[in-house]
């Protein structure tokens, strides 16, 4: 297999500590900030996310007002401090690479959720970048996978989250009905109905012929080829995004990244399924 690259190899000064293959530390606490419906401190290496889910008094006011769907909602940011010289603050909204991974983020948990079976809850995940080395935009979805989970079971286990055929009329919530008790197996399978798959990312690249996996700052500065693929938790694929840094890559070079990325995220969602089990 080979690559054309056109450009020059920036730095060399890698990260030796661990093989091609091999992922950096994760790290997760929940309920890093309390007040959140539900909150995900994520650490992958030196980068640092706080997910928070957050659920919205209604629904879009573009959403018919006897919606019976749900609605799922991302932003994100690089705080201040996250980089190694201050990132300005957008007050005026997210803009070019900003709202570009929210977009990402968004869809990516919407390409996992029914919006039908979560019924009519608008919620916000809110990614804050509190440290930056590499792959913000995919530990931002899989901490925004896990925040939005651990969210909707907590309003399922509140009954803001029924099945269809529990759940009130709009004259019915008016006359103040009380939602039902479901069992702990109603939940889980609500719950499935809802999520019937975690959804994770990764980035993966190519680097003077050498393919490496979750690119901290330095692989990605240096990379070829850099790829982050967006994945379900049963091998379903939401967004693939391959691109040569003034270089160019051959199929053979792309299943191979393709490959190498698959891996890393069946260890993602084996961390998201092990980290969130049992807990309420």
């Amino acid at each position: 297999m080979s690559c054309r690259v056109m450009g020059e190899l920036k730095s060399t000064e890698f990260d030796t500590s661990r093989a091609n293959d091999e992922m950096r530390a994760v790290e997760v606490t929940l309920d890093f900030t309390p007040n959140a419906l539900a909150s995900v401190l994520y650490r992958q290496g030196d980068t640092v996310v706080l997910a928070c889910c957050t659920k919205a008094p209604s629904l879009p006011r573009w959403f018919p007002r006897d919606a019976d769907r749900g609605w799922v909602h991302a932003e994100y940011s690089l705080l201040p401090g996250s980089t190694d010289s201050r990132f300005q603050r957008e007050r005026r909204g997210a803009k070019g690479r900003t709202y570009e991974i929210e977009r990402l983020v968004a869809r990516s948990l919407r390409g996992a959720i029914d919006l039908d079976a979560l019924g009519p809850v608008a919620l916000t995940v809110d990614c804050d970048v509190l440290n930056a080395d590499g792959g913000t935009r995919c530990a931002s979805i899989t901490a925004a996978n896990m925040a939005l989970r651990l969210g909707i079971r907590r309003l399922i286990a509140s009954g803001e989250s029924l099945p269809k055929e529990l759940r009130p009329t709009f004259d019915g919530r008016k006359a103040g009905w009380t939602a039902p008790e479901l069992s702990a197996e109603a939940r889980e399978a609500h719950e499935r109905a809802i999520l019937p798959h975690d959804i994770a990312a990764l980035s993966v690249g190519l680097i003077d012929e050498g393919f490496y996996l979750d690119l901290d700052y330095v692989l990605d500065s240096n990379a070829d080829v850099d790829m982050n693929v967006v994945m379900t938790s049963d091998g379903l694929f939401i967004e693939v995004q391959a691109t040569g840094e003034e270089a160019t890559y051959t199929r053979e070079q792309l299943d191979a990244l393709t490959d190498l990325a698959t891996k890393g995220l069946s260890e993602l969602h084996a961390i998201q399924a092990s980290t969130l089990a049992g807990i309420e």
